[in-house]
């Protein structure tokens, strides 16, 4: 119908809000654009300018908007929340989150819940304590924050050996969900820092790499579940939570999907955090299992060395942050998919504020198989129902609708519709 084109080198990884006709979209790295739906013309633009130099490991990304009445908000890349007037794009008020000097950053879209601005932050490759944060969405005011590394006599400080946790990483750098019946907020959780040496912060190192649930009035922690204790391989649990009222194993229940990087399905009761299920849905070859209580059982040989271990699935997981999608009508959960191994070394990790903390490299291989899916799952088994196959691995969301349609797209600029129920696909374009 129309296109609309960016001006920007960066990658756009932004979910467009659209609201009266209007879509309100980001351009890398912080501008922001309000374009008539019907026609594609721009109504204004909103440009930030930013320091010279940003520290941020995967480029100057920002993945959307929030808004609340006639208030549009957005984080930076130099580590501050901002609202604007979403009729005229002016900037009502513009706050400081964190030092991005540090390597601290902000690339999620924010969330509102109950008159409050939920942000989260990235830097988890810098050494940065991870945090989510609530504001006013009239001032600006912090309301609360929730650090998801504990300081000394919180619970959970004891995972975290010597002065590590004041280096922990856990970002908070994907938009999470909530609850309106519980008034929970639930967030994933990034990796802990460094990536790939944890000699050097011995323990479960939580909260990193796990979902936690928060009081949306408060912030104080309600449960957590960590996926990947002492996670060495980088498997940030930071992708996006789908809550669904669901049958399970004959009881109706207040579920939690989670597909998660470390390349395990998983099923938890959002009320409580219990674990119920976790089955994988790609080739991983680090867990023998996952026992009862939902802690991976590791096999040998599968921790970064010297030599380099060949672990799957590599850095980047069995999936990243890019959304999954439910579909209440088949009860099928849609996940893209990474199907690769890497060779995980170690290395010196010397912390220096603003500089990139990961403790030694990894490499891809290169003659094992790199294949991207979509697939299927049934959520109250694991079971794939159907894959879909594409020629490279990919970085895109995935929607389904009531129309029992999946929408998707590829590396090479296809965009494409599958039947939600087999599969099939039913047409692509071009892009």
């Amino acid at each position: 119908k129309w296109a609309f084109q960016m001006k920007t080198t960066e990658r756009v990884q932004a979910t467009p809000l659209v609201v009266d006709g209007i879509m309100y979209v980001t351009q890398p790295p912080n501008d922001v654009w309000a374009v008539d739906t019907e026609t594609g013309r721009p109504y204004w633009h909103y440009r930030r300018y930013l320091p010279e130099r940003i520290n941020v490991c995967c480029g100057q990304v920002n993945r959307g908007l929030a808004i609340l009445g006639d208030r549009l908000f957005m984080g930076t890349v130099d580590a501050h929340l901002i609202a604007l007037d979403r009729k005229t794009g002016s900037l009502l008020w513009d706050v400081e989150v964190a030092d991005y000097t540090q390597g601290y950053s902000l690339t999620a879209a924010p969330l509102i819940v109950k008159e409050k601005v939920i942000a989260g932050m990235a830097g988890g490759e810098y050494g940065v304590r991870g945090f989510l944060d609530a504001y006013d969405p009239v001032s600006g005011k912090r309301l609360w924050r929730f650090y998801t590394i504990p300081g000394p006599g919180e619970p959970g400080h004891e995972t975290w050996s010597g002065k590590s946790w004041e280096t922990g990483g856990g970002p908070t750098w994907v938009t999470g969900a909530f609850d309106p019946k519980l008034n929970l907020v639930y967030w994933g959780t990034g990796n802990p820092a460094p990536d790939w040496n944890g000699d050097v912060r011995l323990g479960d190192n939580l909260y990193a790499s796990s979902v936690i649930a928060l009081d949306a009035g408060t912030g104080k922690l309600k449960w957590y579940f960590q996926f990947t204790p002492h996670d060495v391989h980088d498997w940030d649990a930071v992708q996006i939570p789908v809550l669904a009222d669901a049958e399970f194993r004959g009881r109706q229940r207040k579920l939690m999907y989670w597909g998660n990087r470390n390349a395990f399905f998983y099923v938890l009761d959002r009320q409580t955090g219990e674990f119920l299920m976790a089955t994988p849905f790609t080739t991983q070859t680090w867990a023998e299992r996952i026992d009862e209580k939902g802690r991976p059982v590791r096999r040998p040989n599968t921790s970064p060395s010297r030599e380099g271990a060949v672990v799957a699935p590599g850095p980047q997981g069995g999936t990243n942050w890019y959304s999954p999608s439910y579909s209440p009508v088949t009860k099928l959960f849609y996940l893209s998919v990474w199907e690769f191994a890497s060779r995980f070394y170690t290395g010196e990790a010397r912390y220096q504020p603003g500089a990139l903390f990961f403790g030694s490299t990894t490499g891809r291989l290169t003659d094992q198989p790199q294949r991207g899916f979509i697939k299927a799952l049934d959520p109250s088994t694991g079971e794939i129902r159907w894959q879909y196959p594409l020629f490279r691995m990919l970085q895109t969301g995935l929607l389904s609708t009531a129309g029992n349609l999946v929408f998707g797209g590829t590396e090479e600029g296809q965009f494409f519709a599958l039947d939600a129920f087999t599969g099939k696909e039913l047409w692509r374009t071009n892009t």
